[in-house]
């Protein structure tokens, strides 16, 4: 158990260093944008005396090392400042901006997870197992198509297929297919529910209210992701099916179940899941467009509109929380593949 322990402590230090390091990075680059953050919060109509007063208020006046280990100081603390809007008298913690925000991100990304992790794995192990088939190239065409498309794209396709369910509208595409074909997608259609095109929620939503409203963007972000793990899985298992110790169990007589689950699977368990971490990083730090489309009110759209409105506080925080998601999953990611294959402790 040493040897885990030191090497999770290792990762662990590690870490701080990165965010240590990537913590500079987002300070600094905000620091370096062009034009007076003052003076764009007031407006170009406030005087000299106003713009100047409101940068001593907040602290602009002092030196960029002093302003980030004030910041930083706080940020370990747990306490990212205060949130500037349109208005100098308008403030507002960042905490609680952030809070609500990170939670409804955190619920869309497990209520996808759930979805997309364990179909993942199994269409990975299948299509692995029935290489060549086609059940295998359909899953592969399929999931090459959804890489390929931009999430956006496929959250408008099924916002469209939502409502049109009552009517086949795809304007020329009914023109062109035969009769039977439309016939078909009209029945298909039939057993589409009438699902909510927008996300809106507030505090007082109730759980069911919740994942009844994030079905289509969970639907969505699964479709995107679970095409990136559904390939590595496969990739994977079909390298390992091919080693020595799994052709002798299939000699031995054992069923195609009971070598992948005991023998393929546990030696691929490293990469699958360093993919599924970076792929459950990217349900917190890349669903920006998603939850546009949906008006979802995430962090991610959060982010966004602080962007827009120049609220730095909040571009920080932000930016710093995406940081730390990154590399706690990659900490998860490096802990399973150790746990699951202790061959990694040693390294040739």
């Amino acid at each position: 158990m040493r040897p885990l322990l030191r090497t999770g402590l290792q990762r662990l230090a590690l870490g701080f260093v990165t965010l240590f390091i990537v913590s500079i990075i987002i300070f600094l680059s905000i620091e370096a944008l062009p034009g007076d953050f003052a003076q764009s919060m007031l407006g170009r109509s406030a005087a000299a005396d106003t713009v100047e007063a409101y940068r001593l208020m907040l602290g602009l006046d002092r030196p960029v090392f002093e302003r980030y280990l004030s910041w930083a100081a706080g940020a370990v603390q747990g306490d990212f400042g205060m949130s500037l809007t349109s208005r100098p008298g308008s403030i507002r913690a960042v905490n609680d901006m952030i809070g609500p925000r990170l939670y409804n991100t955190f619920f869309l990304a497990a209520m996808t997870a759930l979805i997309a992790v364990p179909l993942a794995v199994l269409l990975g192990i299948l299509t692995a197992l029935y290489r060549g088939s086609w059940f295998d190239r359909l899953i592969n065409g399929s999931t090459l198509m959804a890489i390929s498309v931009p999430e956006f794209f496929i959250a408008y396709i099924l916002c469209y297929i939502v409502i049109s369910k009552d009517m086949f509208a795809f304007g020329q595409l009914a023109q062109i297919l035969p009769q039977w074909a439309n016939d078909g997608i009209i029945w298909l259609l039939s057993f589409v529910p009438k699902l909510p095109t927008l996300a809106v929620i507030n505090e007082s939503t109730s759980f069911g209210e919740r994942v009844w409203k994030l079905i289509l963007p969970a639907l969505t972000l699964t479709l995107v992701i679970t095409a990136h793990m559904m390939r590595m899985t496969r990739a994977v298992l079909i390298n390992v099916l091919a080693s020595s110790y799994v052709e002798m169990a299939r000699l031995k007589g054992l069923s195609k179940t009971r070598v992948v689950l005991c023998h393929a699977l546990p030696n691929a368990w490293a990469p699958i899941a360093t993919v599924i971490a970076f792929n459950l990083a990217y349900l917190i730090v890349g669903v920006v467009v998603v939850e546009v489309v949906f008006v979802y009110p995430g962090i991610g759209q959060l982010m966004v509109d602080a962007v827009r409105t120049r609220d730095i506080p909040v571009v920080q925080a932000c930016t710093l929380i995406f940081a730390a998601t990154y590399i706690i999953l990659n900490l998860i990611a490096d802990c399973v593949a150790i746990i699951t294959n202790p061959r990694l402790l040693y390294p040739r």
